[in-house]
């Protein structure tokens, strides 16, 4: 009987994999299951991108390693497409880092900074990661609320000195997975000078930059005088671009962060594999229409579906940001047991809300991973369930 490590005990899967063992078994019963739970983009990447990994497959010389940096021209285009996008000076040989996903970075920038007993800022509800990774490191976790009151942002007033004196590290989250929530500048100006007076990292996730609506343009946290100083960013191509299965990201910002995590992952694997580079390369510097598509049909399935829950009487908030709404649960019951309800009784899936942390549990977060006319489906469903109750 093998044993598992110690540091195992803090990880867990167990709400989601519950979640979807019940979406599975629906399934098998025959019943016409619309998964909202699963925050995978359903789009494909545009043509450009597409015709660009192929052409790259064909090379022979393709398949050899490549360094886990990444390769020049891919790191010169994350420089040129920061500087176009919100104008952050980024230098390719120092301030940036390509990553098998953001995920991939967020999971072992804490190895290269946390020693067993640091402390790490961590947001709740907040995606998964943000503790998984600390937590292998060995660090201990201080869980930041995020409030409906306060915007959903941390109140970084609230937070003790002899906390932040422990402090090696802060992650944030916006446009925010789970809670779709935005940052103000001047929050993002107030954290720079929090972590410049304590001496700690900040790790903004800006996973979701690309995918806002009604206008709104977010800022990068590196806009921040001064954030370089105290903080990187980690970005993805994964939900800008629709090629979340590729495992493409990067990581910029802080030059000593970026030789640390390149330390550690040179140790523990190769770059990414070049045609995929060469993919992100044709992402980053071909057309942009191509988002300008991808989050305009994110934004008529926000209206459809949120507008469609407020008719019900269901108060859904309209969200700005990210590819998910944050529903309050509108029974009297846990986000388990009305996620539960809402399966067997609409065969709708959802995620509980209890599963990024303890302030999740009045609300389910729903992907918005479906075409319009299965989302009005959606709809339709619940107003029937809900009108018989």
């Amino acid at each position: 009987m093998l044993q598992e490590a110690s540091r195992m005990c803090g990880l867990s899967s167990a709400i989601f994999s519950e979640v979807d063992d019940m979406r599975k078994a629906e399934v098998a019963k025959g019943h016409d299951v619309i998964t909202l739970s699963i925050g995978s983009p359903d789009m494909a990447p545009a043509p450009h991108i597409v015709k660009a990994l192929m052409d790259a497959c064909a090379l022979s010389t393709s398949y050899g390693y490549t360094l886990s940096k990444g390769i020049s021209p891919f790191l010169q285009a994350i420089a040129d497409w920061y500087k176009m996008k919100f104008n952050v000076d980024l230098d390719p040989e120092t301030e940036i880092h390509t990553l098998m996903g953001s995920q991939d970075g967020l999971a072992h920038i804490g190895l290269c900074l946390l020693n067993p007993g640091d402390v790490v800022l961590v947001p709740d509800p907040g995606y998964p990661i943000f503790s998984a990774g600390p937590l292998i490191a060995g660090a201990q976790m201080h869980y930041m609320p995020l409030r409906e009151e306060n915007g959903y942002l941390p109140d970084l007033d609230e937070i003790e000195e002899s906390v932040l004196k422990k402090t090696k590290m802060m992650i944030l989250n916006y446009p925010n997975n789970p809670v779709a929530a935005i940052a103000p500048r001047e929050f993002f100006v107030k954290v720079v000078a929090l972590a410049q007076k304590y001496n700690f990292l900040v790790c903004q996730d800006f996973a979701y930059s690309e995918l806002v609506y009604d206008g709104y343009r977010p800022d990068s946290f590196l806009s921040i005088p001064g954030a370089k100083d105290v903080g990187v960013e980690f970005h993805s191509l994964s939900k800008t671009f629709n090629m979340a299965g590729c495992r493409v990201g990067f990581l910029v910002g802080n030059s000593q962060a970026i030789s640390l995590l390149g330390r550690l992952k040179s140790n523990f694997d190769y770059g990414i594999f070049y045609p995929i580079q060469m993919a992100g390369i044709a992402a980053l510097t071909g057309p942009q229409d191509c988002i300008v598509q991808t989050t305009a049909t994110y934004q008529r399935r926000r209206d459809v579906l949120v507008d469609g829950f407020n008719a019900l009487g269901w108060a859904v908030p309209k969200p700005q940001g990210s590819m998910f709404v944050w529903a309050p649960v509108p029974t009297q019951q846990t986000s388990m047991e009305f996620t539960k309800d809402l399966l067997y009784n609409t065969a709708v899936s959802v995620v509980p809300g209890r599963a990024f942390g303890q302030f999740g549990d009045h609300h389910v977060r729903i992907a918005l991973v479906q075409p319009e006319n299965r989302l009005e489906e959606v709809v339709s469903r619940v107003a029937k369930w809900l009108g018989s109750k």
